[in-house]
């Protein structure tokens, strides 16, 4: 299974979206830890939204669409409206 996950960061309210092969809340505690700079930075974070996927490439084309400039606007109404 792979997920692509929305986590808030609950410093500075920050949303990061990311794509794993992992448990969602395994990645969590692995961003928690602080496992690039951006993370380090903004940690502690909660998930606040994810999604399944039997595919690796379509759970990667899903990241890829939220990073984008309508998948930007897609993902602040499903934080903003089912978040938290």
């Amino acid at each position: 299974m792979y997920s692509v996950y929305f986590l808030r960061s609950l410093v500075s309210n920050e949303i990061y979206v990311g794509a794993t092969g992992k448990r969602v809340d395994k990645r969590l505690g692995e961003h928690n830890i602080g496992s690039n700079d951006w993370t380090r930075a903004n940690k502690p974070f909660k998930v606040v939204y994810y999604e399944s996927f039997v595919c690796k490439t379509d759970a990667l084309i899903r990241e890829k669409f939220f990073k984008s400039g309508v998948g930007r606007k897609l993902k602040n109404l499903i934080v903003n409206n089912f978040g938290d």
